[in-house]
């Protein structure tokens, strides 16, 4: 089926049409039909989640629980798993992620993991259109990264929400105030709460960090996803509020320009960006373009005004 096709279908809300929409998304010979999908299924008011944090910090059995409480209501999920690739095949390590557990039989859970390509714990080339395209058919997207320094950025570009997920005892919350990361989530989770004093300390250090730094205001939740879990309603019902403050419009605009300048980038390199002027002139002269353009054009147009 072509690209049109399949776009259609995502936009009517055909959720059968998911597998074969990344299939030709990760296909690198079909950029014209990966535009036209990506065209036809337009804008999504679907929730863009980005879920990153350090391995083994508990984020697949943070998801299991997530999408559990998103199904009690009612919601449908795909979620974009961004693994490191395998050297011998290309293909993404640890396939498509058994770990986060859900019913197999239920139609209104799709989970699919995408390769990183040359980019550890990036995004996917194909991740940012395959969360646009999905979004229209699926209440919820989420991407959910390797956090080993890039994806941190990566994922804050591509999300509405970016929810930081740290464990006590790791100092990891410390490396994230080393590497500036804080300036990136919209929700911080402490994992692990059934640890008592342990979590509560991370809680704290956390609070007491972002306040220090004269930060935004973002929510600290400790959370357990043992069964009975804790703190998993709460989280689902933070990241509602930070969906319900966006202007979504303008939150897919900017996601618009930015994908196209990252499929730029991968397909030219740093020296086409320098070709552009640099990362912050291409980002200027994409605010000036009409926010209706959708991703094929904008790159269709970036890589005209160099030449290419």
């Amino acid at each position: 089926m072509n690209g049109s096709a399949l776009g259609a279908r995502l936009r009517a809300g055909d959720r059968t049409a998911a597998p074969a929409a990344l299939n030709l998304l990760e296909t690198r010979t079909a950029r014209i039909e990966a535009a036209a999908l990506v065209s036809a299924a337009g804008d999504g008011a679907g929730h863009i989640v980005g879920v990153t944090g350090p391995p083994g910090v508990g984020k697949s059995t943070l998801l299991s629980a997530l999408l559990r409480e998103w199904r009690s209501r009612e919601r449908s999920i795909a979620v974009l798993a961004v693994d490191p690739s395998s050297k011998r095949s290309g293909g993404a390590l640890l396939g498509d992620r058994a770990r986060i557990e859900h019913d197999p039989a239920d139609r209104d859970v799709f989970i699919r993991s995408m390769a990183a390509g040359e980019r550890l714990g990036g995004l996917a080339p194909a991740t940012r259109a395959a969360a646009q395209a999905l979004c229209t058919a699926f209440d919820v997207v989420v991407i959910e990264t390797v956090g080993v320094g890039q994806s941190e950025t990566d994922v804050a570009e591509a999300a509405d929400t970016v929810v930081v997920v740290v464990q006590p005892g790791s100092g990891d919350a410390l490396q994230f105030l080393k590497a500036g990361i804080m300036e990136v989530p919209d929700v911080l989770v402490v994992t692990k709460a059934d640890l008592g004093a342990t979590a509560r300390r991370a809680e704290h250090d956390l609070r007491a960090a972002l306040g220090a730094l004269g930060a935004r205001a973002v929510p600290v939740l400790p959370v357990s996803a043992l069964r009975p879990t804790t703190g998993i309603a709460e989280l689902a019902d933070a990241l509602d509020a930070h969906r319900a403050g966006l202007d979504l419009a303008a939150a897919r605009t900017r996601a618009r320009r930015l994908a196209a300048l990252a499929d730029f980038v991968h397909e030219h390199g740093e020296r086409g960006l320098r070709s552009l002027g640099g990362r912050r002139a291409a980002t200027r002269w994409l605010a000036e373009q009409d926010p209706a353009l959708d991703v094929p054009e904008l790159l269709r147009r970036l890589e005209r005004s160099v030449g290419h």
